[in-house]
């Protein structure tokens, strides 16, 4: 697995971002059986930053607390059957590992939600990479019977990891 977390931001997160993001997003993908390497990047903004690319890819003009640019087509939602049929948009020629696409984060928005539901930050960051990375795998929540199906899982990834409301681990 590859990944990597960029701060674009002057404000540090009070843990280490870069090993938090590699136990979420390891979790996910063996969570969801993912039978290949894999890439990730990470991209921590602030919410003026988050608010543009929110305009730019959304059209919507405000900011957000994280955004997902996955990019493999799944027929569902993790399914792996058939992407190599495709090897050449989905599959890094260099590496072999499967790039499943880019996350980016409001680091302003980590420390406000995690106030507003009384969690700490580390819980709300890694909320929001299990999140993003259940979008990555080909998951979405437009309809409230995928919204209860990704709920449900990114408790589970989190409670793998005994990152909940009440204690952090990692």
């Amino acid at each position: 697995m590859t990944f990597c977390v960029v701060n674009e931001t002057k404000r540090e997160l009070p843990f280490d971002a870069q090993a938090v993001a590699g136990r979420v997003i390891s979790e996910a993908l063996d969570y969801e059986g993912c039978p290949y390497e894999a890439a990730v990047d990470i991209t921590l903004t602030d919410n003026e930053g988050i608010h543009a690319l929110n305009k730019e890819f959304r059209d919507m003009d405000c900011p957000t607390d994280v955004l997902s640019f996955p990019n493999v087509d799944y027929t569902g939602p993790a399914d792996f059957s058939g992407i190599e049929c495709r090897a050449e948009d989905y599959f890094d020629p260099e590496s072999g590992e499967l790039c499943l696409g880019d996350i980016v984060i409001s680091v302003e928005k980590v420390f406000e939600q995690a106030q507003a539901y009384g969690h700490s930050p580390l819980r709300e960051y890694a909320f929001l990479i299990a999140h993003s990375m259940l979008h990555l795998l080909g998951y979405d929540h437009m309809e409230d019977k995928e919204a209860g199906e990704m709920e449900r899982r990114q408790e589970e990834i989190l409670c793998r990891l005994g990152i909940t409301r009440s204690g952090d681990s990692v």
